[in-house]
């Protein structure tokens, strides 16, 4: 029997900071989609952390829908729905949610991909609900850490399309959906936690 777990270091790193912030932004009780889930080390973390709350896993490729799989029943976690084949920019098969997370996505992705996450977060979140993203953006007024730099620079080269997003851009994407930013956290290795909410 084969296990078709995969593993992402970055995921280990920041899957503690991340559910600090979620600990005090998620509601109680309700369910979290999950954008681009990846290995399935965040999700199952989380639920497991968070055992109230419903959550819902997607991600477009298959290999990952399948590390998500393996890694939930190896958990045995009860509050893990099967993950969805979700590309942001097509139709999304779920109804409403009570929050949206997404991590280390926006920069790994071309800008139209931030403008359909945009969309489907917007019709999709009950009012109130929590917009959840993480990972390295510039900010205006503030320098961009080194390291970031070099790693745009990176992600460039690899896809024209890809690149650390400013800050202001994503908000000013989502304001047209009724979702608008209500906190920005600093997290550990230049990262940021958005905090954005559907009015």
């Amino acid at each position: 029997m084969t296990d078709d777990r995969r593993t992402a270091p970055a995921a280990a790193r920041n899957r503690g900071p991340i559910l600090e912030v979620l600990r005090r932004a998620l509601p109680v009780s309700g369910t979290v989609l999950e954008i681009a889930s990846g290995t399935g080390e965040h999700v199952v973390y989380f639920a497991r952390a968070l055992p109230s709350l419903r959550w819902q896993p997607s991600d477009p490729a298959a290999d990952a829908r399948a590390s998500i799989s393996a890694w939930v029943a190896a958990e045995g976690l009860t509050n893990v729905a099967p993950p969805l084949d979700i590309d942001v920019r097509r139709d999304w098969p779920i109804g409403r949610v009570d929050a949206v997370l997404c991590i280390n996505m926006v920069h790994i992705s071309p800008w139209e991909a931030t403008e359909a996450l945009m969309l489907g977060a917007g019709d999709r979140l009950r009012a109130g609900g929590l917009l959840y993203l993480y990972g390295p953006f510039r900010r205006a007024g503030v320098p961009t850490a080194p390291s970031n730099a070099a790693f745009d620079t990176d992600l460039r080269r690899r896809d024209s399309a890809w690149g650390l997003r400013d800050v202001g851009a994503v908000v000013d994407c989502a304001a047209p959906q009724g979702i608008s930013l209500a906190e920005i956290v600093e997290m550990p290795a230049n990262n940021l936690s958005l905090l954005l909410r559907k009015r």
